[in-house]
C-alpha cells in the first residue's frame, strides 16, 4: 500500500481548497453546469479520477438528497484529501455563494430591491450550455456503452421532459437495469432499498411547530428538515419553502419567497443558498449562518456515509447494473436541463453566436471553463452596455 507523506496531503488540501473556492465564485449555471465545471477540472485537466469514477459519483448522489453539485464537492473533496477535504471542498463550495447571496440580502433589507444582474447572466448562459454539452458527449459515451442504456436514457430524457419525477425516474432507471441483470430475486432483495423512495415526497407540514413566533431554533430546525429529504430543483425548494414559511409560519411574504428564489438562480454557487436570503429576511445575520447550516448539513452527513459504501458497488454485478442505469438516467436529467436551460437563454443572434462560439471553444481547444464563463458574463456586459441596457 502506498503511503502518503503528510506534504502530499498538504498540497492535495490546498488544491482542494483552491478548486472548489474557484468554482464556488464562478459556478453560474446550476448543479448540472456545476458538475460539467467539476467534469472539465478533475478528469479533463488534473486527472484526479477517471471518468467511469466520475459518472459513478454523479450516480450515487442522484439517488440522496440534498444540492447535488454541492455533495459531488464534498465526495471529490473526500476523494482528493480525505476527511478535511470532504470538508473544505463543501465548505469552500458553499461559501463564496453564501457571502454573495448574504450581500444581496442586506441590500434587500435596507432598500427593499435586489441588486441586477440581467446582462451578466445574459451572456453567461449560452456559455453555461456549451459546457454542459460538452460534459455530456464525453460521460455520455462511457455511459451509454450498450442499446439497452442508450434507450434508457433516451426514455428518460423524454419521460422528464414531459413532467415525470425527476428522483422516480433515477430510481427507475438503477431499478430496471438491475432487474434485466440479476433476474427477479431483486424485486425481494430492493423492498428495502425502494422503501427509501417515499422520503423525497415527504410533506415539509410535518414538524410540530404551529404557527409560532419567531426563533432561531424554529428556523434551524425547518432549514435542517429541507435539507434532509429534497430531492428535485430549485422549483422543488421553492414549493418547500413555501409551505413551511409562507404558509405555515408566516414569516415570508409571497414576494419575498419569489425574490429568495430568484437571488438563489442569479448567484454563483449552490441554489440552496437561498437560506442564507430567508434567514437575514427572517431574523438578520445570526437566522442567515444557521439556515445555511441547516439545509446543508445534511449533504455532508450523507456523503460521508456514501463514500464509504461506493467503492463496494462496483464488485457486485448486480449493484454495478443497477448503477449503470442511475448514471445513464442522471446524464438524461442533465440533458434535459441544458434544453430548458437552453430555450430560456439562446434567444435572439447575439446569444446564438455566443453559444456557437463558446462550443467551439469547448470542444476544439482545453480552454479552463472558467475563462469560458468569465468571457461570456463579459460580453453580455459589453452587449447591455453597447444597447443601453
Amino acid at each position: 500500500m502506498a503511503i502518503v507523506s503528510d506534504a502530499d496531503s498538504t498540497g492535495h488540501l490546498r488544491e482542494v481548497a483552491g478548486l472548489f473556492l474557484k468554482l464556488g465564485i464562478i459556478g453560474f449555471g446550476g448543479p448540472a453546469a456545476h458538475i460539467a465545471m467539476m467534469r472539465d477540472e478533475v478528469v479533463r485537466r488534473r486527472g484526479w479520477l477517471g471518468d467511469q469514477d466520475f459518472l459513478d459519483m454523479v450516480g450515487a448522489t442522484n439517488l440522496i438528497p440534498g444540492p447535488n453539485s454541492t455533495e459531488m464537492a464534498i465526495h471529490l473533496g473526500k476523494r482528493r484529501a480525505g476527511w478535511p477535504g470532504l470538508i473544505l471542498g463543501g465548505a469552500l463550495f458553499i461559501l463564496p455563494a453564501m457571502l454573495i447571496v448574504l450581500a444581496v440580502a442586506m441590500a434587500y433589507v435596507r432598500y427593499g430591491t435586489m441588486a441586477q444582474a440581467q446582462w451578466l447572466l445574459y451572456g453567461i448562459k449560452p456559455v453555461i450550455i456549451a459546457i454542459i454539452l460538452q460534459a455530456l458527449w464525453a460521460l455520455g459515451r462511457r455511459a451509454a456503452r450498450t442499446p439497452l442504456l442508450v434507450g434508457a436514457g433516451v426514455g428518460a430524457l423524454a419521460l422528464y421532459l414531459l413532467g415525470v419525477n425527476e428522483v422516480l425516474l433515477v430510481f427507475a432507471g438503477g431499478g430496471v437495469m438491475a432487474l434485466v441483470h440479476g433476474g427477479k430475486r431483486l424485486a425481494k432483495r430492493g423492498a428495502a432499498g425502494l422503501a427509501l423512495l417515499p422520503l423525497g415526497g415527504l410533506s415539509l407540514g410535518t414538524l410540530p411547530v404551529g404557527a409560532a413566533p419567531y426563533s432561531l431554533l424554529t428556523l434551524f430546525l425547518n432549514f435542517l428538515k429541507i435539507g434532509s429529504v429534497l430531492y428535485g430543483s430549485g422549483y422543488v425548494l421553492l414549493a418547500f419553502l413555501r409551505g413551511d414559511f409562507v404558509d405555515r409560519l408566516g414569516w415570508l411574504t409571497e414576494q419575498q419567497l419569489l425574490d429568495a428564489i430568484a437571488v438563489g438562480q442569479f448567484t454563483p454557487g449552490p441554489v440552496l443558498t437561498t437560506a442564507t436570503f430567508v434567514g437575514y429576511v427572517v431574523g438578520g445575520l445570526p437566522a442567515a449562518v444557521l439556515a445555511t447550516v441547516g439545509i446543508f448539513l445534511p449533504a455532508f452527513v450523507f456523503v460521508s456515509f456514501l463514500s464509504r459504501i461506493l467503492p463496494l458497488v462496483r464488485r457486485s454485478p448486480l449493484a454495478a447494473a443497477a448503477l449503470d442505469g442511475v448514471n445513464v438516467v442522471s446524464l438524461a436529467l442533465m440533458g434535459g436541463v441544458a434544453l430548458q436551460l437552453g430555450r430560456a437563454s439562446i434567444v435572439d443572434p447575439f446569444t446564438i453566436v455566443l453559444a456557437l462560439v463558446a462550443l467551439a471553444v469547448v470542444f476544439r481547444t482545453r480552454v479552463n471553463s472558467v475563462w469560458v464563463v468569465a468571457g461570456g458574463g463579459v460580453l453580455g456586459l459589453g452587449y447591455g452596455w453597447m444597447v443601453g441596457g
